[in-house]
């Protein structure tokens, strides 16, 4: 009941914030955190999980972190995990302490997100989580829970946090559990999205063309979400305008990554970072 309760509380949180954003949507930044606050409030959780996935491309934003807090206390274990990992993209390490209390979670999931994002905050105690699932208990002697011995001895369990972990090795796990079920469907999609997501780093400006390009206009929606999340990393921000003609995409997951690219570039727009210039050595004295 009390469980109950604090997800009822969380979702209105989430509610009310929504509203407030949606009755002031007079910029496009506007419309996109109403977006955002939409898919973190709706009562799916696969679009809650999307729309928490997408605030790891906002770091140093408030709003983002608040909202990556509140998602630690989702019902559902999978919108947790993604809180947990977007705590540690956006590299928020006021969070530390709230991901240290995730380790009491009964989910292996959460505990695993919770446990990479202190290593990417640079706190060594989330290798504990990896010691424990190696050898089946705590550092400090004691056995893992019921639940999450369950669990991590279920295959078909240990793959999906595989794949949910494995960011860095596979190029678009970023999209979420539901993207793996498709691309396992389709040959072509996981291979533009991994294209999409590498050309982030691409310096040429026509890679950042491509990737409007892409996201305006191609067939699948796990592509056109790779294409924004890359144009959010990429920070150029000549592609704003491209980004927020996606933000009434069809596909909710799509409309999530605009959004963020969105919020991204209109941040760097406004507040862009200082040139730091390597100052001229002297030219040498003639002997």
């Amino acid at each position: 009941m009390r469980r109950r309760l604090r997800y009822s509380s969380f979702l209105l949180a989430f509610c009310f914030l929504s509203l407030q954003l949606v009755t002031a949507a007079d910029t496009p930044k506007e419309k996109a955190w109403s977006v955002l606050y939409a898919g973190l409030s709706d009562s799916s959780y696969e679009k809650r999980t999307t729309a928490m996935q997408v605030l790891g491309l906002l770091p140093g934003d408030p709003k983002a972190e608040e909202a990556a807090l509140k998602g630690l206390g989702d019902q559902r274990q999978e919108v947790r995990a993604a809180a947990a990992k977007a705590l540690g993209d956006m590299k928020a390490k006021n969070a530390t302490p709230k991901l240290m209390d995730m380790y009491n979670d009964k989910d292996p999931g959460v505990i695993m997100a919770a446990g990479k994002s202190l290593i990417n905050l640079g706190d060594n105690r989330g290798y504990n989580v990896y010691y424990a699932i190696l050898t089946g208990e705590r550092k400090s002697g004691t056995s893992l829970m019921d639940e999450q011995k369950k669990m991590l001895n279920d295959p078909k369990k240990m793959a999906q946090f595989g794949f949910e972990q494995g960011i860095g090795f596979i190029p678009f796990a970023g999209l979420g559990y539901g993207a793996f079920k498709m691309v396992t469907k389709d040959n072509t999609s996981p291979v533009l999205a991994a294209a999409a997501l590498t050309l982030a780093r691409d310096p040429d400006p026509k890679s950042g063309q491509a990737l409007a390009d892409t996201a305006a206009n191609n067939k699948s929606w796990i592509v056109r979400a790779a294409a924004l999340n890359a144009m959010a990393l990429r920070g150029e921000t000549s592609l704003l305008p491209a980004a927020e003609t996606q933000l009434d995409d069809p596909k909710d997951e799509v409309q999530y990554s605009a959004a963020a690219a969105v919020i991204r570039l209109t941040d760097l727009k406004e507040n862009p970072a200082p040139v730091h210039r390597t100052p001229a050595k002297p030219a040498p004295k003639k002997k």
